[in-house]
């Protein structure tokens, strides 16, 4: 029944994200009321996937009160169902449904991910994951990449509003995008917001490996790559705060940024021996 509901959740996000492209090529609101209505009701079936996973995972006594993303399918659950539920609040905020066409594709991925790549097969976990911090350190991490998978997807909105903006014939999307100042200062407030989840998701890390292993930083290819992205995103906040600049330039930092985030989450996985329990091995 888990699955049925996670794989339930991953339809209506797929669906969601073919309204979002629909209501961007066209002027029919009735698009747009749809993709609302049927994100919500994927979040539903998230959530409840999310929920029957953990009473699962806790008839294993060595998992009892801890959640259930130690493997490579939680995680790309977790993060889908992050990266869904921030564009929720955000469009329930700015009613952007327009965005969903840039942010909506991100949720599908790590969803389709799931379901096609990752073995959502349930086991006990080993000492060092019996902690706390597992309910904790993760889940703010991927929080933090799943905002920053919406601001990516604001970035690029940005980009195409501009070259629009630049062209001598402007299509119809240039009326339709919201404006290029917009744009900006949306992709400025989301990362602002939650580059400090993504800081206090890093020290949660180092606290943990002080517990489990005597030390707070020992330099293996995981740590390194989330050092990486809060520092490339340092150099954002930094151009963008201190620097006065605008448009293009940052934009094209944020998505260096977002490029190492997708790094951190899959690709170093194949490198890290200590936090190789996120790949698909794990």
């Amino acid at each position: 029944m888990e699955i049925g509901f996670f794989k339930t959740a991953a339809a209506l996000y797929t669906v969601s994200m073919v309204l979002s492209f629909g209501y961007l090529l066209s002027k029919k609101e009735r698009l747009s009321f749809w993709l609302w209505k049927i994100l919500s009701v994927g979040l539903f079936c998230h959530v409840v996937s999310f929920i029957l996973r953990t009473r699962t995972f806790w008839q294993i006594p060595e998992n009892r009160y801890f959640l259930p993303i130690n493997t490579f399918f939680g995680a790309l659950s977790y993060l889908a169902l992050a990266v869904a539920l921030v564009f929720w609040v955000v469009e329930g905020r700015h009613r952007l449904n327009i965005l969903g066409a840039f942010v909506l594709p991100w949720a599908c991925l790590a969803s389709g991910a799931a379901v096609v790549f990752a073995d959502p097969a349930i086991s006990g976990l080993v000492p060092a994951l019996q902690s706390y911090w597992i309910n904790i350190h993760p889940m703010v991490l991927m929080t933090a990449y799943a905002a920053f998978a919406n601001a990516f997807g604001v970035g690029l909105a940005l980009l195409i509003q501009e070259h629009q903006v630049k062209s001598r014939k402007p299509s119809l999307l240039c009326y339709r995008l919201p404006a290029i100042e917009d744009l900006d200062q949306l992709n400025y407030r989301i990362i602002a917001v939650f580059f400090p989840v993504l800081t206090i998701g890093i020290i949660m890390g180092g606290v943990w490996a002080y517990n489990a292993w005597g030390r707070f930083w020992g330099w293996d290819a995981k740590e390194t790559w989330a050092l990486i992205t809060w520092f490339v995103y340092v150099i954002y906040l930094h151009m963008r705060f201190f620097g006065g600049v605008r448009g293009r330039k940052t934009v094209y930092v944020s998505m260096l940024g977002f490029a190492s985030v997708i790094f951190t989450f899959v690709g170093v996985n194949y490198l890290s021996e200590l936090h190789g329990y996120l790949s698909s091995k794990g």
